[in-house]
């Protein structure tokens, strides 16, 4: 029986990043197989297609073809496992979505469970490295590799919800400036279409990107009251499917879209103030951090410091 000492564990830990390192390296050696007919077409229906997009956005070093032959079936066997036992794919859509990525809930399972083996790898080795040095219980050597799993496998989850959460954050701050630049254009009398296009080439944000893609689909086919309302679905922002609703409905029916988006760029003004004053309310007690320890301490400091000073030299 070989004796478990911090050298072994740490021979063990080095030995893990050696082979990470060496499977890396072997995923940047180029394919020698000609593209595949899905490959060659994708560029040309990247506009009209999202698996196009996908694979057009595909990276060409993967590490995973190298040993996809032996290990292909074991992590897709395991992937759809993990899929299965946490489920919430449609949760995982909207965020995927919302994050602005292409990836497929595929890929991004197949992200989790590498974080789950590597957590679990990691407090495997941390568990040997401290059993001969510390005096922890077994019990802890135990729970230890479990929790460093469920934090790993948690965090995709965490970064995904907060990546998604941020660029909504940025397209509600965006929303009443493109809706004035949409208005301002509509009021010029350009066509809805255009004004929309105008928006999506100028604009350099999150939501200008979006319109893009929305006039791109407009451009191949799909009705305009059909795009609004789709994106509407897919961006959960409630300001901004409040819009595109009013847009669609106002199309539909044919009402004037000049003064549906002026009551649209009113309602997003008076919620950005209203956000802000919240935001300002959240933060009144953050705000008292550096009055209370900075600016208070040093203005006590400079009025009591010459007076100690003088009765220091006079007595």
């Amino acid at each position: 029986m070989v004796p478990v000492t911090a050298s072994l564990g740490w021979a063990a830990l080095c030995g893990v990043a050696l082979g990470i390192g060496l499977w890396a390296l072997l995923g940047t050696v180029p394919r020698l197989a000609p593209p595949r007919l899905a490959a060659r077409m994708a560029p040309y229906l990247a506009d009209v297609s999202a698996e196009a997009r996908r694979i057009v956005s595909r990276r060409t070093a993967d590490p995973l073809p190298v040993l996809g032959l032996l290990g292909g079936p074991v992590i897709a066997a395991a992937r759809n496992g993990l899929d299965r036992l946490l489920g919430g794919r449609a949760t995982i859509l909207r965020r995927i979505r919302a994050a602005g990525l292409t990836q497929s809930v595929e890929r991004y399972r197949t992200r989790q469970l590498g974080f789950l083996v590597g957590g679990a790898t990691a407090g495997v080795l941390l568990a040997v490295a401290l059993a001969p040095t510390t005096a922890l219980p077994p019990a802890a050597l135990i729970v230890l590799p479990g929790a460093a799993a469920a934090g790993s496998l948690a965090l995709p989850d965490w970064l995904l919800a907060r990546r998604a959460s941020r660029r909504l954050a940025r397209i509600r701050e965006e929303l009443p400036t493109v809706l004035e630049f949409l208005l301002l254009a509509l009021s010029a009398g350009e066509g809805i279409r255009e004004a929309l296009r105008r928006v999506s080439r100028v604009g350099s944000g999150e939501l200008s990107g979006e319109l893009a893609a929305l006039m791109a689909e407009v451009q191949a086919g799909v009705p305009l009251g059909t795009a609004l309302s789709r994106l509407g679905r897919e961006l959960p922002l409630p300001p901004l499917v409040r819009a595109l609703e009013h847009l669609a409905a106002a199309l539909e029916r044919g009402a004037p879209l000049v003064d549906v988006l002026r009551a649209q760029v009113e309602d997003c003004r008076r919620e950005s103030k209203q956000n802000l004053l919240e935001l300002a309310g959240r933060r009144e007690v953050l705000m008292l951090v550096p009055l209370v320890f900075l600016i208070l301490p040093t203005t006590v400091a400079i009025a009591i410091f010459p007076g100690l000073l003088v009765l220091q030299t006079g007595f």
